[in-house]
């Protein structure tokens, strides 16, 4: 590796000190590579070897005062992905998340009148998840470890360790083997 690859990492790993300060332990190993949006930073939480490529379109992650988004080690979040808890989501270790995912723990309001509010359930996705481009992860879903959500699905019941779901609602496509569900 020469000394402009170098140099470019440590830039990348003081830009997300700077970005994620309060959300992570100072000097950590944390890389931020574009434009990040974070609403209600207190209650936000990120692992070591935490990763956002926002180079084109800004990544947003946001918790209301009562909620707390967790997101574990070594995970990847790609440009535009939107992350919005009411009550609380977990993103566990090695998870790999696309460009443009939308992940909400909440309606946000009533669909019948919408000066009430919606419904809402915790999300919790384990490790060595990967979630394709374009996918949407709604309120009270758990997806199971080693689990791969295709591209464009929209996840709205839980999904078991070790599958890959695509579709719209998404629905299990395959079964995945050992060396296929074992992440980034």
């Amino acid at each position: 590796m020469d000394i402009l690859d170098t140099l470019r990492k440590l830039l990348l790993v003081l830009r997300g000190n700077w970005i994620l300060r309060g959300c992570v332990p100072p000097f950590s190993d944390v890389r931020v590579d574009g434009k990040v949006l974070l609403h209600n930073r207190k209650n936000l939480t990120f692992g070591k070897k935490f990763r956002i490529l926002a180079a084109h379109v800004p990544v947003e992650i946001g918790a209301s005062p009562y909620s707390t988004v967790t997101i574990g080690d070594n995970v990847f979040i790609n440009s535009g992905t939107s992350i919005g808890s009411l009550i609380g989501i977990t993103i566990g270790n090695n998870v790999a998340i696309g460009n443009y995912v939308l992940i909400m723990d909440a309606d946000f309001h009533n669909p019948l009148d919408h000066r009430l509010p919606g419904a809402k359930a915790p999300i919790v996705i384990e490790d060595n998840v990967w979630i394709g481009s374009r996918a949407t992860v709604l309120k009270g879903v758990t997806i199971g470890c080693g689990s791969v959500v295709a591209s464009g699905a929209v996840v709205t019941k839980n999904v078991p360790p070790n599958v890959m779901v695509a579709g719209v609602p998404a629905k299990i496509i395959k079964q995945l083997g050992h060396a296929e569900s074992m992440g980034p």
